[in-house]
């Protein structure tokens, strides 16, 4: 039976659609494709492994971070240290006064303020031969000391290089010098007069060094580095950068466990720079959060003060005329006294005098930040209420109106900085405010009640007589002074025992340390494994891509799937300068697979006798049908076979010239009548083999080809000859094939590997599977044996199990890993 012919009974229609339709992809052809890319691969690996090696070595910047932890104390004061009297959900848990800290570590404010104190505007690094190193200003043996009233070129490396002896030669960049400066008293940009590179210049230690764009000196660091430099570079940049780079490099969170303990990472570039702005940050808030605790503790002992000498007075004069009406009018022994409502009506005026003078606190509050005067505000213990919220509103608020106040001096009033800042405080006074609203709201709520339990007591008292009746209002009038005396008096006393025992209520737990932490990024690992799967990628993507455009056929299991069609042979590579390989390489695996299509063509002409008429074709040119032809029909002649190899590709005629036979005599001339047949038979070095040429390219070949003179010729040559081979023309570029085909017993396809494309096959294979065309084999021709893959039949039968049954076999070398194989076998087998 030929391999691959489809004995099964007729398909449905479903099925048929299937045939001629190739995969999009090929998996099995790709990973061979990538395995015999192998080198490719290789070289990239070495490639991205390189790249990747020197980024890590001479380009990547460590990055590393410290850690500082604290500890938020819960006696704070007022809205400018807010307590934690009230939980505030923050992540898993936190506090008021643990987002209040949080929003001041991150504040612009606060970072504003240790640039300016710790001149972090100043960039400090040195560089080697390739790679730049950020250093600590502890780490330069100088501290570069900018003139803040002189414009300066901000992001203009200048590279000190020590000269001994306490000097510097200061060199500044061959180009990039700038117009526009700007200026660290005004924090704005002012421009220049074009000038020419300052030359580089000796300075020494303390001594000024001024130019057009520059005016900096150096001093002696205290802190003697560690490190021997060869040369510093300093760059400067703007307040504004300097504090966006530094917010977006402290990270806040909150101990799971523990709400009030605050866990603050700051990341940068040099491990040094980052323990220091931790430490200092922490301590310049404890300052703040302290000196903040005594001025508004100072400010409410004040107001306290006044109002409990305007309480005073109010409570002398009370006492006056409830003695008055004791003395005089003999009131204080009143008979049938209710008690017990007296005593409720008295609890109750407490209460509301309390909640009244809360609501004068309140009041005051209100008033200092409608008139902006928050240097005088009163903590808000006066007013009966601890809200960290509110407290950071108005801490931001007090710092929008400081910030605009400095934007007002550089921006006009309808600038979109103004606008924006306007917007901003906008919000912060709605925040404030509404926090005020409710707070009102909830005290008016409870004078309202207590005034209702009041009237209900009073009415328990109507049945007094009048006079009794204003000794009791007397009475209740002296109780509710005296309850908001008593009230003001506690605060004031509370107020003065902080102030006494006064402390920052910032506790640091672990400070920030330099104990060799190693850096935490970047990630060398992650960005090696990238560069190299880059690298490696970018073949795979090559081929991946060459793959799915590649439309020809490489795989002689994905045809036959596709076409259904059976597999008469396979022909290997033909190695030989002429296509008459059976003649000339007999011995030849290629010789061997013709004689197995001579042996398959028989399954598909069937065994009757007669002559048998074998029609060759292909898609288009150059798939080697002419080849097939040649070397089929040597085969015939060979077995004693009567053969004759009929040219009819009369539009382009080959087979003459590898049979050295004169071609002005063939089968176009013999359709035209201008010949007889014997004219154009001719005799070959095989006995049994004629061959009659094409012969001038006619100027219709179709009509001659369908000729009643060709068709009479076939026939007659049929009483001539055992084999006929008809060498026809491409059935992908004319039609003349299809109709030959009527007349042959059996018909070849041939399919070039790596050449023909798969949409060609299409029109063939339907044509095949709808009956149109009987007894079509399949010969797969130029398959390179080293692939390793594919059906093989007819070839290739010795390599690998014993050599010289070919005549190639003698110049076959087993591939490495084969050698490597069958060296281990003989390892172990001597075992």
């Amino acid at each position: 039976m030929i391999p691959g012919k489809d004995t099964t009974a007729e398909k449905t229609d479903a099925q048929k659609e299937k045939h001629g339709s190739f995969a999009l992809f090929d998996i099995e052809h790709f990973l061979r494709r990538i395995i015999r890319n192998w080198y490719w691969f290789a070289l990239m690996f070495f490639i991205g492994y390189g790249i990747s090696w020197t980024y890590s070595k001479y380009y990547a910047q460590n990055i590393y971070a410290s850690n500082l932890s604290l500890s938020i104390s819960n006696n704070t004061s007022s809205y400018f240290t807010p307590s934690q009297s009230i939980n505030f959900i923050w992540g898993q848990g936190g506090n008021q006064d643990g987002v209040y800290l949080k929003k001041m570590l991150l504040s612009r404010t606060h970072n504003e303020f240790l640039v300016k104190e710790m001149n972090l505007f100043i960039n400090y690094s040195t560089k080697g031969v390739i790679k730049s190193t950020y250093l600590d200003k502890d780490d330069s043996p100088v501290i570069f000391e900018v003139d803040k009233k002189h414009p300066q070129q901000m992001n203009y490396p200048v590279t000190l290089v020590a000269k001994g002896k306490n000097t510097y030669e200061v060199v500044l960049p061959e180009d990039g010098q700038s117009t526009g400066l700007y200026s660290y008293d005004s924090e704005s940009f002012v421009s220049i007069n074009p000038f020419e590179r300052p030359a580089n210049k000796i300075i020494r230690v303390g001594e000024w060094y001024t130019s057009p764009n520059l005016r900096f000196r150096l001093l002696p660091n205290p802190v003697m580095p560690k490190m021997t430099l060869e040369n510093i570079i300093v760059q400067l940049s703007t307040v504004n950068e300097s504090v966006n780079g530094i917010v977006s490099t402290i990270g806040v969170d909150f101990d799971k466990e523990i709400g009030t303990i605050m866990l603050i990472t700051k990341t940068g570039y040099n491990l040094n720079s980052t323990v220091n702005f931790l430490n200092t940050s922490v301590s310049q808030l404890q300052k703040k959060r302290l000196a903040d605790k005594m001025t508004v503790d100072k400010n409410t002992d004040v107001y306290l003060q006044q109002n409990l000498e305007t309480i005073r007075k109010k409570l002398d004069s009370s006492a006056n005329v409830l003695n008055d009406m004791k003395t005089n009018q003999k009131l204080y022994d009143i008979k049938d006294r209710d008690e017990k409502s007296l005593e409720k009506i008295k609890e109750l005026e407490a209460k509301k005098a309390d909640i009244e003078s809360k609501i004068a606190s309140l009041n005051q509050i209100k008033q200092s930040m409608e008139s902006r005067n928050f240097e005088k505000m009163i903590s808000t213990n006066a007013a009966g209420f601890q809200d960290g919220l509110f407290s950071a509103s108005v801490s931001e608020l007090k710092g929008l109106y400081a910030k605009r106040r400095e934007m007002s001096l550089i921006y006009r009033p309808n600038s979109e900085p103004m606008k924006e800042i306007d917007r901003l405080i906008d919000e912060a006074k709605t925040s404030s405010n509404g926090a005020l609203r409710n707070y009102y709201t909830g005290y008016y709520t409870e004078i309202n009640k207590i005034n209702q339990q009041v009237q209900e007591a009073n009415a328990d008292l109507e049945s007094y007589p009048q006079k009794e009746r204003k000794y009791l209002d007397a009475e209740r009038g002296y109780n509710m002074i005296e309850a908001t005396y008593n009230s003001l008096l506690g605060r004031q006393n509370d107020t003065q025992m902080r102030m006494a025992a006064n402390q920052s209520d910032i506790t640091v737990i672990d400070p920030a340390k330099n104990v060799g932490q190693p850096p935490i990024g970047p990630n060398i690992k992650g960005t090696k494994a990238a560069i190299m799967g880059g690298f490696l990628v970018l073949p795979l993507l090559f081929i991946l891509i060459g793959e799915v455009l590649d439309n020809k056929i490489r795989n002689i299991k994905e045809l036959l799937n596709a076409t259904k069609i059976p597999l008469l042979g396979v022909i290997g590579n033909n190695t030989n300068e002429n296509m008459l390989t059976v003649l000339d390489q007999p011995k030849s695996s290629v010789s061997e697979a013709f004689r197995g299509i001579r042996a398959n063509v028989r399954f598909l002409s069937g065994e009757g006798g007669g002559s048998k008429t074998i029609l060759i074709t292909s898609s288009i040119g150059g798939e080697g049908k002419t080849y097939i032809s040649i070397n089929l029909a040597s085969v015939l002649g060979l077995s004693d076979k009567k053969t004759i190899l009929l040219g009819m590709d009369l539009r382009k005629p080959k087979i003459f010239g590898d049979f050295q036979i004169d071609n002005q005599f063939g089968i176009s001339n013999y359709l035209t009548g201008e010949v007889e047949m014997s004219q154009i038979i001719n005799k070959t070095k095989i006995p049994n083999l004629d061959v009659a040429t094409s012969g001038p390219i006619p100027p219709n070949p179709s009509e001659l080809l369908m000729s009643e003179r060709n068709i009479k010729f076939l026939e007659d040559l049929k009483n001539l000859y055992d084999f006929i081979i008809i060498d026809s023309p491409p059935v992908g570029l004319v039609a003349d094939s299809y109709e030959l085909m009527k007349y042959s017993d059996a018909n070849i396809y041939v399919v070039r590997h790596e050449y023909t494309e798969k949409y060609m096959l299409k029109m063939i294979t339907e044509k095949y599977h709808k009956g149109e065309i009987d007894h079509l084999g399949l010969v797969y021709n130029d398959y390179n044996t080293k692939q390793g893959y594919g059906y093989g039949y007819g070839y290739g039968y010795g390599y690998g199990y014993g050599y010289g049954y070919f005549d190639e076999d003698k110049n076959y070398k087993e591939p490495l890993l084969i050698r490597i194989r069958n060296k281990v076998q003989q390892i172990f087998n001597k075992k």
